[in-house]
């Protein structure tokens, strides 16, 4: 490490004001700061108030996302495997997904890292590593057959309307990945919702199989089924019990059906306290009440969808440990992620069950959130104040 800090010193006033590379200084800044803690701290729109600098946070979540990334990877080649009627082992199920989901990765970091470098070259201003983790969970919500092009054309309006406009990392209001998501919701419909887009159907490199589907195969996400049936199957219609739940074997986004891969990612951002803890339990905690809520009034099948199926289906659990934590677009106060994080987990289930045609409310539950983050934390430092002042005036 030490040859390589050497190495980077010697060419760094290349990339200095009147260097012979000064137009990629940002470039070079980026790299460096990616390898190298920087000596320098944050002037501005700086959110994160420790020894640890904001690239080191970044990384911590992108590993934490890890489990979910390759479980879905695995997911995706046994939903294909599965759907065809075709045994697979498990190296070539996980490579058949590893192919399917790489260039959706490779996609998103491609055009938001190229926004934001260009961006942070035009300005004359160090690269924002805010996108390091935002370029991971963009492919993670998204169904496995989305477009590649539709992917792209998505993830750059999420960074320029949803990042850039608002000056960057530390300044956003809404999670860039949800808006990327809800961009594609509304602008693309058909390539989100539907019983095709779920499972991949194509062969990759001799991988896949060209027979038919199977008899039987539905693709619909089990939220999906909900909406109209009592009885939750997998993608070939066999029953799911609640430990098949757990698991995540079944049709959905590509990082958001096991709970058990979500709560591995849980655990490494709360034991490295890069999550808040109450936004977490607050989430879990308002889905959980107002689902046994609406069990009481059970009139619709989703309204009668026992509160577990409500956490352990769809993006419960994933947006709840990696969106609605988001340090920039959630509250600072600590009494206030209580509040944020309960509205997030009711208005969740309150959208999925007075709106069946919209089946995962999470999305639109967390952005709306997003919006009122800046109240919420407002009014409790408005209420502190006022409580000092009167302690004062007695």
């Amino acid at each position: 490490m030490k040859a390589l800090r050497n190495f980077l010193d010697k060419v760094k006033p290349s990339f200095e004001e009147g260097g012979k590379f000064h137009a990629f200084r940002s470039v070079f800044d980026g790299f460096e700061t990616f390898l190298f803690v920087p000596n320098t701290v944050a002037k501005r729109g700086s959110h994160i108030h420790d020894c640890i600098d904001s690239k080191r946070a970044m990384s911590i979540v992108v590993i934490a996302l890890m489990p979910a990334l390759l479980f879905g990877m695995y997911n995706v080649g046994f939903q294909h495997y599965l759907v065809h009627g075709e045994e697979a082992s498990f190296w070539a199920t996980f490579f058949y997904g590893f192919l399917a989901v790489l260039p959706k990765i490779v996609v998103s970091y491609l055009v938001g890292l190229g926004i934001e470098f260009t961006v942070a070259q035009w300005k004359g201003e160090e690269i924002q590593e805010g996108f390091l983790v935002s370029g991971m969970l963009i492919p993670l919500i998204v169904p496995v057959e989305c477009p590649l092009w539709i992917l792209a054309v998505a993830t750059a309006f999420a960074v320029i309307f949803a990042k850039e406009v608002f000056g960057g990392t530390g300044y956003n209001i809404f999670n860039v990945a949800l808006v990327t998501r809800a961009f594609l919701f509304f602008a693309y419909p058909a390539k989100m919702s539907g019983e095709k887009v779920w499972i991949s159907q194509d062969t990759i490199c001799g991988l896949g199989s060209n027979q038919a589907l199977v008899d039987g195969f539905t693709g619909a996400t089990p939220l999906g089924q909900a909406v109209s049936s009592t009885t939750i199957t997998d993608a070939i219609g066999a029953g799911m019990s609640p430990m098949d739940m757990i698991i995540g074997l079944y049709p959905g986004s590509i990082g958001e059906t096991s709970v058990i891969a979500i709560a591995l990612g849980a655990i490494i951002l709360l034991w490295t306290g890069i999550a808040s803890w109450k936004i977490m339990i607050s989430v879990f905690a308002g889905g959980i009440l107002t689902a046994c809520m609406f069990n009481a009034i059970g009139a619709n099948e989703v309204m009668n969808l026992p509160w577990t199926e409500h956490i352990f289906l769809g993006g419960f659990c994933f947006g709840a440990v990696f969106m609605a934590t988001d340090p920039v677009t959630s509250p600072r106060t600590e009494c206030g992620k209580y509040i944020f994080g309960f509205l997030i987990g009711f208005i969740a289930i309150v959208v999925r069950c007075l709106n069946p045609g919209y089946p995962e409310g999470m999305m639109l539950a967390i952005l709306l959130m997003n919006v009122f983050a800046a109240l919420i934390d407002y009014c409790f430092v408005q209420a502190n104040i006022k409580r000092r002042l009167n302690r004062v005036n007695k």
